[in-house]
């Protein structure tokens, strides 16, 4: 089995969830321009891995951002560039125009408005969907978006990724372009890929209900497409659902989702699975399957800032052909602590038949390579300015 980079997938994930306000107020923004950013380092310990644990772990540099916000008027724009020790990418960069207090046009690399809104996690681990391609994923198009009395309306248009489909440089996941070595004890299951994502369709609909001690925000989402090969010239197609659901109540968050998909790739090898990227990394999910994710979370403020500690969980079914496929799950335990410039997260990870998170299933929903359910520590730590 060949050894992901999984130090390189951590850097994908490097500001997310501690940055996530203060771009969504981007609209809020005063004129002119403000530069900001962050750099992080990460310290992880495989408990899976005999070398890993041999040394206690490793601590490493993470990742540098720079974020970038401009207003004159009614426009503006959003972006952010980051860097690692073997790559740089970026993650957004949109021009936006206010057309009035209620709507806003965007364009350019811009957030697909897909499932929960935010995301669909507390953790630096994010949720299952995001290894599917299903959460905080960032593509280039036009998205209308319209918020008024607790209602919420994304409408977008996409032409493709971010990046080309050959290119496993990127934050978020993606279809891609190239051939996947899954070797395992010595038989070599390699599959070339051809699959593009292009002409995709969202439509994302939430309503807020605010009350005291909190508010609870209920919503579905729809993403429909076409899967290019650009092998054959052929187009096949692809689609998404989901339902979720975000309640707060005097420091406690509960997130739901359900969610449905399938990559109905043309011409393909083998029609049960398909390849995805991410940063630095290349894997096969299964073509079809559901998702449900459950998380809860507390936030306790301090003299010194505050403490979020939570349990996010998620569950893969695959809905394929090939009986022999296999669930995948991904519970990630843990707090994150937010105090000044710095915030840290301590998570405990578990997985089983999941990518990033076991020893011998690098994959999402394929057939499993043993019974295991691995575990792994992982602590990261960023200065924000």
């Amino acid at each position: 089995m060949m050894k992901k980079p999984t130090q390189l997938m951590l850097s994908a994930v490097a500001t997310a969830v501690a940055m996530a306000g203060s771009i969504a107020c981007v609209q809020a923004q005063e004129d002119g321009i403000n530069i900001g950013g962050s750099v992080r380092v990460n310290y992880g310990l495989k408990l899976y891995d005999d070398s890993s644990k041999d040394k206690g772990g490793d601590l490493v540099f993470d990742t540098a951002t720079l974020v970038f916000k401009g207003k004159k008027g009614d426009f503006g724009l959003a972006a952010e560039y980051r860097f690692t020790t073997s790559t740089n990418f970026i993650k957004y960069g949109y021009g936006y125009y206010d057309i009035d207090p209620d709507w806003q046009i965007q364009f350019g690399i811009n957030k697909v408005p897909f499932g929960n809104p935010g995301f669909i996690s507390n953790s630096w681990w994010f949720g299952l969907p995001y290894y599917l391609g299903f959460e905080d994923d960032h593509d280039i198009g036009i998205k209308a978006v319209y918020e008024k009395n607790g209602w919420h309306t994304d409408l977008a248009f996409y032409k493709g990724a971010e990046y080309g489909p050959s290119e496993i440089k990127r934050y978020a996941t993606d279809l891609f372009t190239g051939t996947i070595d899954t070797t395992y004890d010595g038989i070599d299951n390699g599959t070339e890929y051809n699959n593009e994502e292009t002409n995709q369709l969202n439509l994302r609909q939430t309503y807020t209900l605010e009350y005291e001690g909190g508010s609870t925000t209920i919503g579905a989402s729809v993403e429909v497409g076409q899967i290019y090969n650009n092998k054959t010239g052929n187009n096949g197609d692809r689609y998404a659902v989901a339902a979720h659901m975000t309640s707060q109540f005097n420091g406690w968050t509960l997130q739901l989702q359900a969610m449905q998909y399938e990559y109905d790739a043309a011409d393909a090898i083998d029609d049960n699975k398909i390849g995805v990227s991410v940063v630095n990394w290349q894997y096969e999910i299964a073509s079809k399957g559901r998702v449900y994710s459950l998380n809860l979370a507390k936030t306790m403020s301090t003299s010194w800032g505050s403490v979020k500690c939570y349990n996010d969980f998620g569950l893969m079914t695959p809905d394929v052909a090939d009986s022999s496929y296999d669930n995948s799950i991904q519970n990630v335990t843990g707090c994150a602590i937010s105090t000044g410039p710095t915030y840290t997260m301590i998570d405990f990870i578990m997985g089983k038949n999941m990518t990033f998170s076991t020893k011998n299933n690098d994959h999402v929903g394929l057939p499993e390579f043993g019974d295991d359910l691995d575990k792994r520590i992982n602590i990261n730590f960023g200065y924000y300015f």
